[in-house]
């Protein structure tokens, strides 16, 4: 492999000034588009030794034939004019945005002569005041109908109005108090502006002023003994506050702001945004972005930030989960797309919540970002079509012979070398065969090779021996186990050998013949996998080789998954395979790969929780029902360790001198 590229510039030809970057093939297709405060010095960071680079750093510059820059003035341009070229270019290797959805805004047509209030998902109506993105259509007009007892504007279509206008004859709508009816001179132009500007207005946030409003108007009309009006003012009130309660208070009254929960992992990341407006959850928008080059996640928030303002508005405060780097200039760059909307509006800001209520909201946005991120990686890789791909591609990556159609994975996990656990799961057809998960105690081990080694030989004696031993069973006995006898066998703490479990555990079991029990279970494992997959790189691969050659197995193909770059590694390979970073064989393997992972480090936290409750169960005075209530309270045992006698006595059942001999018991006196 060579050091660098061919097309490598010289270091002084490189200027020192801000700039805009670009990275093309031999066909002039545009790969990549990037900024720089000094371009010589982010240039020659793709131009180091090959081998030195980031896999997909290094797959983008081998692809690329030359690069080019244009320098410009400040920092501020550069953001400018890199937003610009990404957009006109769509380069494959930036950060590619997956949200194919359209979402409903509600519009107020202000430009019209007579204002109209709509549903739509055309952002390209001229003079709208635009309120949204919404998730559901029907929320929105259940939300425009209540508004219009208010704010009874119009909200007929063109040709409606027209109608209207040359019958001399309102539609339904004017006869039940939903519209004003300027379409037959029942109010003035300026008059209905004025509702239509009402309307915006309550939208926009000011919604408790005019609910003060009309409840004192319809106070003054009770009064003054004026009946009707103080009917009409009172269902506007509760019609007003119906559509208030259609969206949930999360700030004070005055806030406006959008804020960001981002979600990731190496291949993609997940994007929520909640738009508050007077306090309130006015709308939420998701979509998913498609990683190709290795971002941080400052970098990805200023593609986000580009993204969701692309010809919309923002708000005067935006709360992200990490601040940019050039956080000042992408903050110009906002409020000059703020004031193209509103020429005298206020300077944006970007905040990271580091407390109170914004901090809880930008931590929902977070959780959200991250089941959407978990819900789009499995609804990708439980697609048929999306799966039977998977598996040709991971076939003719490997260089399988079939496809496969059984991988195995597994994963070590420990706290600090105790509790030592792994994890076997098993996905047939790409799809997760649950009731063939298995769990392993390792009663010792030096490292996670040694812990992958012993895992495989267990595993592995099974193929050796299972096969025979289940046929004879077969011809032995006519009695079948039902398939939940085998999989609530209570796990027994092992002394010598590694003992599997099934994922789900009872504490009530049919009593069944343990030779039988064995017998079904090494018919169940006898089923050999085409494809065995072990977390980690090479060290791993090398001793899953060493168990898979002293068993004596043949047929199965093995590999190990590297994290830091999601690389695969064969045995005895010098270099790993890489996949595309959106295939869906990656997304298989990564899924996989994190299940195995899920399954051993839930297994693990659950014997680190066992095993303290027996040491504080050998504490005098201390029964099941105080060692629960001590273990609830705290919520982890690293919490109850840093607890001082005082906390442990606020426990309910918990006195000084007990709380003295826990502290002594766990060694933190």
């Amino acid at each position: 492999m060579a050091d660098t590229v061919s097309y490598r510039p010289k270091a002084g030809e490189i200027p020192t000034q801000p700039g805009v970057y670009r990275f093309r093939d031999a066909n002039r297709r545009v790969l990549y588009v990037g900024k720089a405060k000094n371009l010589r010095s982010r240039l020659s960071n793709y131009f180091q030794p090959l081998r030195s680079l980031h896999e997909r750093t290094r797959k983008m510059v081998t692809t690329a034939a030359s690069v080019e820059w244009t320098v410009v003035g400040t920092e501020f341009e550069a953001l400018q004019l890199e937003y610009t070229w990404i957009k006109e270019f769509n380069p494959p290797f930036n950060v590619q945005f997956k949200d194919d959805k359209s979402y409903p805004y509600l519009a107020v047509t202000l430009g019209d002569e007579i204002p109209r209030v709509l549903v739509t998902r055309n952002r390209a109506i001229k003079g709208a005041r635009y309120f949204g993105p919404y998730t559901k259509v029907w929320a929105i007009r259940d939300t425009v109908d209540l508004m219009l007892k208010a704010f009874p504007m119009r909200s007929c279509s063109d040709g409606v109005f027209r109608r209207a206008q040359l019958t001399g004859r309102p539609c339904l709508l004017a006869d039940i108090g939903k519209c004003s009816a300027p379409c037959v001179g029942r109010v003035t132009p300026e008059a209905h502006r004025a509702i239509a500007d009402d309307f915006v207005s309550f939208m926009a946030g000011n919604d408790t002023r005019y609910i003060h409003q009309l409840t004192t108007k319809m106070q003054d009309a009770s009064k003054s003994l004026d009946f009707e009006s103080a009917a009409r003012h009172r269902d506007a009130v509760q019609a007003l506050t119906a559509a208030m309660e259609k969206s949930a208070v999360v700030l004070s009254d005055r806030v406006d702001a959008d804020v960001f929960g981002i979600a990731d992992d190496e291949l993609a990341a997940a994007v929520q945004q909640f738009i508050v407006r007077g306090g309130r959850i006015r709308g939420v928008r998701s979509f998913l972005v498609d990683k190709e080059l290795d971002v941080s996640v400052a970098e990805l928030t200023e593609t986000v930030l580009q993204n969701a303002y692309d010809g919309e508005a923002p708000p005067r405060q935006i709360m992200v989960p990490v601040l940019p780097d050039d956080a000042a200039e992408l903050e110009r760059w906002l409020t000059d797309r703020r004031r193209l909307d509103e020429p005298t509006a206020g300077r944006v800001s970007l905040h990271v919540a580091q407390r109170g209520e914004k901090a809880a909201l930008a931590q929902t946005a977070t959780l959200n970002a991250k089941n959407a991120l978990v819900l789009y990686k499995t609804r990708r890789s439980s697609d048929f079509v999306a799966r039977s791909q998977a598996l040709t591609d991971i076939q003719e990556a490997l260089g399988m012979s079939d496809a496969p159609l059984r991988m195995e994975c597994y994963d070590v996990s420990h706290l600090s070398g105790t509790n030592i656990v792994a994890s076997m799961v098993v996905f047939e057809d790409g799809l997760p065969r649950k009731d063939q998960y298995r769990r392993f105690s390792i009663p010792e081990s030096s490292d996670d090779t040694e812990s992958i080694h012993q895992v495989l030989t267990r595993r592995l004696a099974y193929l050796r021996h299972g096969a025979a031993e289940a046929t004879a069973t077969e011809l032995e006995t006519n009695t079948e186990l039902e398939p939940t006898e085998l999989e609530t066998t209570t796990e027994l703490e092992p002394t010598t050998e590694l003992e599997p479990t099934t994922e789900l555990d009872t504490s009530t079991e049919p009593v069944v013949d343990p030779d039988l029990a064995e017998q079904r279970r090494r018919r169940k494992f006898s089923s050999p996998p085409n494809l065995l997959i072990v977390d980690g790189g090479q060290p791993q691969v090398a001793a899953a080789k060493r168990a898979l050659d002293e068993s004596g197995v043949t047929g199965i193909q093995l590999v190990g998954i590297a994290k830091r770059l999601e690389e695969l590694w064969l045995p005895d390979d010098d270099y790993p395979v890489i996949l595309p970073r959106n295939s869906d064989a990656l997304f298989m393997i990564q899924r996989i790969r994190d299940e195995a992972h899920r399954f051993a480090i839930t297994y693990q936290r659950a014997r680190r929780k066992r095993d303290i409750a027996t040491v504080l169960g050998e504490i005098p005075g201390l029964g099941p029902a105080r060692v629960k209530a001590l273990l609830t309270h705290f919520g982890s045992v690293a919490r109850l360790r840093q607890a001082t006698a005082h906390d442990i006595s606020e426990v309910s059942g918990i006195g000084p001198r007990l709380a003295d001999s826990i502290r002594e018991r766990l060694g933190t006196r």
